[in-house]
């Protein structure tokens, strides 16, 4: 409902007053407001940023639309809809501010490439480092969180041709901290822990449906969840489903 079929999807975060654009369908949801277009999906982000320079983009793709916001989640989902939402994949997030301020442009996940999206339990410790390095690559960055730095490592990755898997074990081999981290992108997503795997992850899995969570009793109501393989990521190793 969100990202129509043969349409571009941008979400914003800040004032839309000045957006216009044609054929273009604005869906506010508090903080965030979901814009689609039959279009392009680089026609639709660059004519958002050109008329919103002050605005930061979410989230953009083809197939996919971040929603965030500060509040209590069930409130946040219930404000949203999202017992009517539909896909084949979703993330949600809630996220204790360790390493930023608690607003909705701080929240998870970070969706800085196409139909791409990261969340992350844990702290980067080399993130600076790694910042400096992807900055003299022309990475532009949005904030001084560490899991932007994260996001956009990934991102780099996948668009010099690897696969999430790939970009994920180069990530481990270059990023010191603890986490535990899942990326999604248009056809796959996958999970990894650091070497220590302090931060708690425990993945369900059937024939038909995947699912990953910080702690078993937010998959206990899944259908069909008494049959499901259930275990805890080993450190290191990467996890990962294609469509």
């Amino acid at each position: 409902m969100w990202s129509p079929p043969g349409h571009a999807t941008v979400t914003v975060l800040g004032p839309v007053d000045d957006l216009a654009i044609d054929e273009a369908t604005i869906i506010s949801l508090g903080a965030t407001h979901v814009v689609h277009a039959p279009m392009p999906v680089d026609a639709l982000l660059a004519a958002v940023r050109s008329q919103l320079p002050g605005a930061l983009i979410a989230g953009f793709g083809e197939e996919l639309t971040v929603l965030k916001d500060v509040g209590h989640p069930r409130a946040l989902a219930a404000g949203w809809g999202l017992d009517h939402a539909q896909g084949w994949q979703g993330v949600g997030h809630t996220r204790m501010a360790t390493e930023s301020a608690v607003t909705p442009s701080g929240a998870h996940p970070y969706a800085v490439g196409p139909d791409q999206c990261l969340v992350h339990n844990g702290s980067f410790a080399n993130h600076a480092t790694i910042r400096r390095h992807l900055k003299a690559r022309g990475v532009v960055f949005d904030s001084e969180n560490d899991t932007e730095v994260g996001a956009r490592f990934v991102a780099q990755q996948i668009a010099d041709g690897r696969d999430v898997e790939s970009a994920l074990k180069d990530l481990c081999a270059q990023f010191d901290g603890f986490y535990t981290l899942l990326v999604s992108n248009r056809d796959s997503f996958a999970v990894v822990r650091d070497a220590i795997a302090c931060k708690p992850a425990v993945i369900a899995e059937t024939d038909a449906w995947v699912a990953m969570a910080s702690e078993y009793r937010a998959l206990v109501g899944l259908p069909g969840i008494e049959k499901a393989r259930i275990f805890e990521p080993e450190p290191e190793r990467i996890y990962a489903w294609t469509r």
